[in-house]
């Protein structure tokens, strides 16, 4: 049974990693596009991490979290919610990284990666323990 847990475990991670990837793209396409634009480096990550937040929703909720997903009313909306505290932080935690490096003259998008790198983790921490853990 363990073992079965743990492998179901690693798919849903790769899952995961693939929506990102996909959410990712909205993600920095729009960041770069933006940059190149000449918007400010920290306002353009959050405006393209927003994006990205409403990609990953529906990857996560229709792909890799489909066993824990609500079906409807409160159960639904509080998952919703918590995903949405959880983009805040990945969005918090992108906006002052990119921010700080922008600041101290350090190219924004090599920033970037370091910043997807760390809210990829903090926000699949908070998805897979909190957002979306089984109940049983």
């Amino acid at each position: 049974m363990i073992t079965y847990l743990l492998k179901l475990r690693d798919v849903r991670l790769l899952r995961y990693l693939m929506a990102s990837v996909g959410a990712l793209a909205v993600d920095v396409g729009c960041f770069l596009l933006l940059l190149s634009g000449g918007v400010q480096a920290a306002f353009a990550s959050a405006i393209g991490y927003s994006a990205g937040i409403a990609a990953h929703w529906l990857l996560s909720s229709r792909a890799v979290f489909t066993d824990t997903v609500a079906e409807r009313g409160h159960q639904r909306t509080r998952q919703k919610a918590l995903f949405v505290l959880s983009a805040l932080a990945g969005l918090a935690l992108t906006t002052a990284i990119v921010g700080f490096a922008d600041y101290v003259l350090f190219d924004p998008r090599p920033a970037k990666l370091v910043a997807i790198a760390a809210s990829f983790t903090v926000t699949w921490l908070i998805r897979s323990r909190v957002v979306f853990r089984s109940e049983g």
